[in-house]
C-alpha cells in the first residue's frame, strides 16, 4: 500500500472541492421534509458518469454522511424527521428546540454525528475484512432475530403505556404487510390497486405520520393573541456552539459506546443507520441513570442516536466493498457506480485495488470533517424557520412534503397514501398512541417477514433451527427475554396501575 500516493490523491483540490460541495448539497437536500439521503444520492448519480472513480465515490460518501445528519434538522425544528433514524429521538430534539435552544440541539446532533462518523471510518479501515467475515455468518435466522430485537426497541423508546406502544407497533407492521406476499407472491391488502403492489414506502409513511399529523395538529390549535405572536427565543450562535460542545464532551462515553455499535449494525446487510439509531437509543435509555427524562428533551439519547447512525454509514460499506452485498439503499447505488467505473467489489478488492479502497476511507474521513462546517451553515439557514409565521410555514411544509412523497414513487398515488396515513396518525395522537413505534414497524416489518419466511422454508416449518446456530441462539434468547420483560411490565401495569395525584385524591 502506497501511503504517499493515497495522501496525494486526498490532497487533490478537485477531490476536496467535490467533498465540500457534496456535503453542502447533502445537508440542504436532507434538511427538506421528505427528501432523504438516498434520494439525494440518486439525484447525484448522473453527475458521477463524468467523474473519475475516487471523486465519484467520494461524492456519494459525502452526500450520504451529511444527508443522514440533516434529517435531524427538520426533526428538531418542525417535528418532522427527515429519516427513520431521526424519528428515534425526534421527541427529545423537538422539545429542546421549541424550548428556545434550536441551534444547540442541532449542533449536538452535528458534533455527535461527525464524531460517530470518524469512529466508523477508523473501525472500517482497521477491521473491514474481519467485520465482513463476521457479517457473512449472518443467515436469515440471525437477521430475523436482529429485526425482532429492533422492533423490541419500540417499547424502550416510548413513554406511552405498553398497550398503546404495542398498538402503534402493530399498526406499523400492518402497513408493512401491504403489497405482494414474499412467500407465495399473492397481493395482500391492496384492494385491487396496482399502486399498492410494491407496498407502502417508508418515506411516504413517515411524511404522513409526522408531517401531515403535525399540520393537522397545528391547524386545530387556537390562534395566539396578536400581542403574543412574537418570534420564538433563539440562543446566540457562539453560545449554541459552546453549549453543544460541552454536552458532547460530557457524554463522550455515549459516543464511544454508540459509534462501534453503529458500525457493527451497519455491517449487517439490510440493517443500516435506521436500525442502528433505534437500537443505540434504546441501549442508551436502558443504561442511563435518568431514563425518565428520555422523550422529554434529554440530550443523552440524541448523542447516542446521532453517533450511531453516522457510524453505521461507514459500516454499511464493508459488505458492499468486500462481497458486493449492499448494506443499505445508498451502498446499492454505490455498487452500481463502482461497477460502472470498472471496479468490481469482491473479497480480493484489497489486493486488486487496495490503494483505491483506502483512498475512499480517507474520503470518508474528510467528508465527516467537512460536514462540521457545511452542516453548521445548514443549521444557520434552517434555524431561521423558527422565526417564520405558522401561516407561512405550514403551507410550505405541506408543499415540500407532498413533492417529496411524489418524488419517492414518481406517482400521484403516493400523495393519497400520505394523506391517508396523516389522518391515521392524527387519530393516533388524539388517542394518545405514539407515532415512532409505527414508523419502526413499517421500516422493519418487511425485513422481519422476509427473513422469517425464508427461514421457515429452509427449516421446512421447524422452529428449532432458529436456535441451532451460535449467533442465532444468543440473539434469539435475548429477544425472548426482552419480550418476556415487556409482557411482564404490561401485565403489571394492568394489575397494579400507578396512581396519579388525581386518583390518590379521589381515594382520599
Amino acid at each position: 500500500m502506497d501511503f504517499a500516493a493515497i495522501l496525494s490523491q486526498l490532497a487533490d483540490p478537485a477531490l476536496l472541492l467535490t467533498i465540500v460541495l457534496c456535503t453542502l448539497y447533502g445537508a440542504l437536500v436532507g434538511a427538506l421534509p421528505g427528501l432523504s439521503a438516498t434520494m439525494a444520492v440518486a439525484l447525484l448519480v448522473p453527475f458521477t458518469f463524468f467523474m473519475d472513480p475516487v471523486p465519484a465515490i467520494a461524492a456519494i460518501v459525502a452526500t450520504t454522511s451529511t444527508g443522514i445528519f440533516a434529517g435531524d434538522i427538520s426533526g428538531a425544528l418542525l417535528r418532522i424527521p427527515g429519516t427513520p433514524a431521526s424519528a428515534a429521538y425526534v421527541a427529545d430534539s423537538s422539545t429542546i428546540a421549541h424550548s428556545g435552544r434550536p441551534r444547540t440541539v442541532l449542533f449536538v446532533s452535528l458534533f455527535s454525528g461527525a464524531a460517530g462518523g470518524v469512529i466508523g471510518v477508523i473501525a472500517l479501515s482497521l477491521a473491514a475484512p474481519m467485520l465482513a467475515g463476521f457479517a457473512t455468518n449472518f443467515s436469515s435466522y440471525e437477521m430475523f432475530w436482529l429485526a425482532a430485537l429492533g422492533l423490541s426497541c419500540a417499547v424502550f423508546v416510548s413513554d406511552a403505556p405498553p398497550a398503546k406502544t404495542f398498538a402503534s407497533l402493530f399498526i406499523g407492521l400492518a402497513i408493512a404487510c401491504v403489497g405482494i406476499d414474499v412467500a407465495v407472491g399473492m397481493p395482500r391488502y391492496t384492494f385491487g390497486l396496482y399502486d399498492l403492489y410494491d407496498g407502502v414506502n417508508f418515506i411516504s409513511a413517515m411524511i404522513g405520520f409526522f408531517a401531515l399529523t403535525e399540520l393537522f395538529r397545528a391547524a386545530l390549535e387556537p390562534k395566539a393573541p396578536r400581542a403574543d405572536a412574537k418570534s420564538p427565543k433563539m440562543e446566540p450562535l457562539r453560545q449554541a456552539i459552546g453549549d453543544a460542545l460541552k454536552v458532547v464532551r460530557q457524554r463522550w462515553v455515549s459516543v464511544i459506546r454508540s459509534g462501534p455499535l453503529g458500525v457493527f449494525i451497519g455491517v449487517l446487510p439490510g440493517a443500516g443507520s435506521d436500525v442502528a439509531a433505534w437500537i443505540a437509543y434504546a441501549v442508551s435509555r436502558r443504561f442511563s441513570k435518568t431514563p425518565e427524562k428520555y422523550g422529554k428533551g434529554h440530550y443523552e439519547g440524541i448523542v447516542d442516536g446521532g453517533a450511531s447512525n453516522n457510524a453505521a454509514v461507514s459500516g454499511a460499506w464493508t459488505p458492499a466493498l468486500i462481497f458486493g452485498i449492499p448494506g443499505d439503499s445508498v451502498t446499492a447505488i454505490a455498487i452500481g457506480v463502482l461497477m460502472m467505473k470498472g471496479l468490481n467489489p469482491g473479497p480480493d478488492i484489497f489486493e486488486r485495488s487496495g490503494d483505491l479502497v483506502y483512498t475512499l476511507f480517507g474520503a470518508f474521513l474528510l467528508a465527516n470533517i467537512a460536514m462540521v462546517f457545511t452542516g453548521a451553515l445548514a443549521i444557520l439557514l434552517a434555524s431561521q424557520l423558527m422565526r417564520m409565521s405558522k401561516s407561512l410555514l405550514m403551507p410550505l411544509i405541506l408543499g415540500l412534503s407532498l413533492i417529496g412523497g411524489f418524488a419517492v414513487m414518481n406517482s400521484a398515488f403516493s400523495i393519497w397514501i400520505i394523506i391517508t396515513l396523516g389522518i391515521v396518525g392524527f387519530a393516533m395522537t388524539l388517542g394518545g398512541i405514539p407515532l415512532a413505534p409505527a414508523i419502526l414497524g413499517v421500516v422493519l416489518g418487511k425485513v422481519l417477514e422476509r427473513n422469517f419466511m425464508t427461514s421457515m422454508i429452509k427449516s421446512q416449518g421447524e422452529f428449532l433451527p432458529f436456535f441451532s446456530r451460535d449467533i442465532s441462539l444468543v440473539l434469539g434468547v435475548a429477544a425472548i427475554l426482552i419480550w418476556g420483560l415487556c409482557l411482564y411490565r404490561a401485565i403489571r401495569a394492568i394489575i397494579r396501575p400507578e396512581k396519579t395525584p388525581r386518583t390518590m385524591e379521589n381515594d382520599a
